[in-house]
């Protein structure tokens, strides 16, 4: 029974029936054109059994469990971007509930704590940042990834998705501390949550970089139309929220001790990973706070030189309108007009028109329009 219900979770999530003979089969019966598939080893990053809070063995996945219930400990198995068949295969070994598999194979969640049974699934939002030379308007800032766990009393399974870091530097870590690994299951998940909130540290580490950066652009003497790159900023900000603001609901509920996996001594651990994330939040939120100020001061810097542009343009049109208006009336073809016949005439009309222009341009300069 539960391997009929598992299998419809990932046909639904799929689109797809499940292979027979190295071919898909389609809901309509007609067979599509075969592929070549990853096996389930080729997913799975690594795979090992704990004992004691030291690793005792590394087996395939179809045997770990039953050799760390064997030995009284726990089994920890990493897989990368599975497809449906793959984690159909794991979901049969582990017990995993179908609606959770169904969300692992999407990989498009928000952060979340859910229970099924005696499994506590978690899915996080991971963040890495794209290194680049110079902010422009088309810049990638962030890229977003996902983690699923699914933590069970004797099992750790962890589903990685995008651009999120590998957790060999997490197992690496968490062995080198046998009193750390003997906490069994919830250790594994803490060690996991406290790596993506230092990365989410490090990376607002890096954006503050860009916002500092910007800053000085929009307050240089040499400024320009900074308007695209403070948006591009602000999206990828929003990026960055997104990801880090709905992992405090469940990290809360990690530290508030209503769950059995979670012993006292860890929910302390947990305490510590969500005041490091309350101090991202608050980060972000100051640089939020700043990219909108530096937009308004921008939009406000265009106005006034706007103002200037216009202001100079309507000096330049008062000067000019002197010589025009004279040119007007010497242009009107009288018969009777003074100085027409005077031989110094000519000389005296420049002589006015310069001196008129002289004093009206000096005067334009006077009140800082030009």
């Amino acid at each position: 029974m539960k391997q009929h219900s598992t299998t419809a979770a990932v046909r639904r999530a799929t689109g797809r029936q499940w292979r027979r003979d190295g071919r898909w089969h389609s809901l309509d019966g007609a067979d599509a054109v075969p592929e070549q598939r990853r096996c389930t080893a080729d997913v799975v990053v690594d795979c090992a059994v704990y004992e004691d809070g030291c690793r005792a063995a590394s087996l395939p996945p179809q045997q770990v469990l039953d050799e760390a219930r064997k030995r009284g400990g726990f089994a920890w198995i990493g897989l990368h971007q599975p497809e449906a068949e793959h984690l159909e295969e794991i979901a049969e070994v582990f017990g995993l509930h179908p609606l959770a598999v169904e969300d692992a194979v999407q990989a498009h969640q928000r952060p979340k704590l859910e229970r099924y049974g005696d499994t506590l699934f978690l899915v996080l939002k991971t963040i890495v940042f794209v290194e680049h030379e110079k902010l422009t308007a088309t810049s990638e800032v962030v890229d977003t990834g996902e983690l699923m766990v699914f933590v069970g009393p004797d099992f750790v399974v962890v589903v990685r998705h995008g651009s999120a870091p590998g957790l060999s530097r997490v197992r690496k870590a968490l062995e080198a501390r046998p009193e750390m690994l003997r906490q069994g299951p919830a250790a594994v998940l803490h060690a996991i949550a406290d790596q993506v909130v230092d990365d989410f540290l490090d990376v607002a580490d890096a954006v503050e970089l860009d916002v500092d950066t910007l800053e000085s652009d929009v307050f240089s003497t040499a400024h320009g139309d900074d308007a695209e790159r403070i948006y591009q900023l602000k999206r990828e900000l929003i990026e960055f929220k997104h990801a880090v603001y709905p992992t405090a609901r469940p990290l809360e509920r990690l530290t508030e001790g209503a769950d059995g996996l979670i012993g006292t001594e860890m929910r302390r651990y947990f305490r510590d990973v969500s005041d490091h994330l309350s101090h991202v939040k608050e980060r972000l939120t100051a640089y939020s706070e700043l990219v909108d100020g530096l937009l308004a001061a921008n939009l406000s810097q265009l106005a006034v030189q706007q103002n200037v542009d216009m202001r100079r343009i309507s000096a330049a049109a008062a000067i000019l309108a002197i010589p025009t208006m004279i040119a007007g009336f010497y242009g009107m073809n009288f018969d009777h007009m003074p100085e027409l016949r005077w031989t110094f005439g000519y000389p005296l009309m420049l002589g006015v028109t310069a001196t008129l222009s002289a004093v009206v341009f000096r005067a334009f300069r006077r009140i800082g329009w030009l």
